[in-house]
């Protein structure tokens, strides 16, 4: 390939400058000039056009940071790119307020050293919520007004077979807390006025369709709430939402809820259907860990069997209308316990213990890399002994580069000569 400007061939690009001559394929490129940071000082220092001609740094990346912490993660919840709030084992909660940069450590909550807070949900850098999961009454609900110095407790589970699996909020006062069956249904709690009271649901539409089913408290992504798109009403206390949860064996849950009552009886009513999983003997150890939507009618479920973190199979569904599910045509590589919408570029991306991918519609799912992560809120990702990532996106690299001149891999054959 001849180039008029000069050429830094890297593993993943090639760079050109305005001003220098072409640098030989011999020339050994030092493998930190891959990194996404010093990638960024070098083009705008030197007034770099990267031409990314493969996939390898045309795609998301993840950037390690600095936890402060060796407990094992798996709530995450950004508020924007700067904000962010994580959970975990032994009380931990941390929150950050300049992308990363820096994890501030909270005060542990009272009486919660020992709980494993697997549910984190923020509104901003001083308002948020954290959900213990653990049988009885290790399965409690806080809440902070002040950045974390103080909490209080807002719910405690009143089952004492009860365990608690995910928190979800809709907006700023519609929230579901999802709980594993107690007298054959599982448990729902929701909330109209930003948590502050919550009601049990009680409905036909919550019961068990096998023995030894439930939730999973993963990563607080069991379970996905959307506004239904015909919610025009700006009053929270009139206007519906519809849920989704996913179980072991497979089984998808829908259904609308209205202000104080679940409704099973509309035009859409509330479907069970077995989305993932084997038609055999229940395994409690393998369904949907993970529902998230982009909008009403596109969405992803991921799974498994976290005891066989590497099997393929029955890991992933997807729905482009919002009711029929159906199975890629490539698998994620191993169980998924999270997947989130990457908005940037386009795709979805899933994390598991064994690695991550992405999809551009879930029918099809590519590798990203083989480390180990337990949820996913873009552009963050949190795993075991204190973990996080941060997802730098091919649409991010582009826009820190300014590089108008950058070309997507899509485009690479009709500017492979002649540059």
């Amino acid at each position: 390939m001849e180039c008029r400007r000069s050429e830094v061939a890297v593993a993943a690009g090639i760079v050109c400058t305005e001003n220098s001559g072409p640098i030989g394929s011999n020339r050994r490129i030092d493998e930190r000039m891959m990194q996404p940071n010093t990638l960024w000082r070098t083009a705008r220092a030197a007034g770099l056009c990267i031409l990314f001609l493969m996939p390898a740094l045309a795609r998301a990346q993840w950037q390690m940071q600095s936890s402060g912490t060796h407990s094992s993660l798996r709530g995450i919840h950004a508020v924007g790119g700067t904000i962010a709030w994580a959970s975990g084992a032994h009380g931990t909660v941390l929150h950050t307020s300049d992308g990363g940069e820096h994890w501030l450590a909270c005060s542990v909550p009272p009486d919660a050293a020992s709980l494993d807070f697997r549910s984190v949900w923020a509104w901003d850098a001083k308002h948020a919520m954290v959900l213990s999961s653990g049988p009885g009454t290790q399965s409690k609900l806080y809440s902070t007004h002040d950045g974390c110095h103080t909490w209080h407790v807002v719910l405690t589970n009143p089952d004492a077979e009860g365990f608690w699996d995910g928190l979800q909020f809709e907006g700023s006062h519609f929230g579901v807390i999802l709980g594993d069956p107690v007298r054959g249904s599982f448990t729902l709690f929701t909330t109209y006025d930003g948590g502050m009271h919550w009601n049990r649901q009680v409905e036909p539409c919550l019961r068990t369709m096998e023995g030894q089913q439930g939730a999973f408290a993963a990563s607080n992504q069991s379970l996905a709430v959307l506004p239904l798109p015909d919610s025009k009403s700006r009053d929270v206390s009139v206007t519906r939402h519809r849920i989704w949860f996913g179980t072991s064996g497979g089984w998808m849950y829908r259904f609308e809820l209205a202000p104080l009552s679940l409704i099973g009886s509309t035009h859409d009513g509330c479907s069970h259907l077995r989305v993932l999983g084997r038609e055999s003997a229940p395994n409690p150890a393998a369904g949907i860990f993970a529902v998230s939507f982009r909008d009403a009618e596109n969405g992803v479920a991921v799974g498994g069997a976290y005891t066989n973190s590497r099997a393929a199979e029955n890991t992933a569904a997807y729905t482009l209308d919002g009711k029929n599910w159906r199975h890629p045509m490539h698998t994620p590589g191993g169980y998924r316990s999270s997947v989130a919408w990457n908005a940037s570029d386009g795709v979805w991306i899933a994390v598991g213990p064994t690695g991550s991918d992405t999809s551009k519609n879930g029918s099809d799912w590519q590798p990203l890399d083989n480390a180990n992560w337990n949820a996913v809120s873009l552009p963050f990702a949190v795993g075991p002994k204190g973990r996080i990532g941060r997802l730098i996106s091919w649409g991010e690299l582009r826009a820190n580069l300014a590089a108008p001149a950058a070309i997507s891999p899509l485009h690479r054959n009709s500017n492979a000569k002649g540059q």
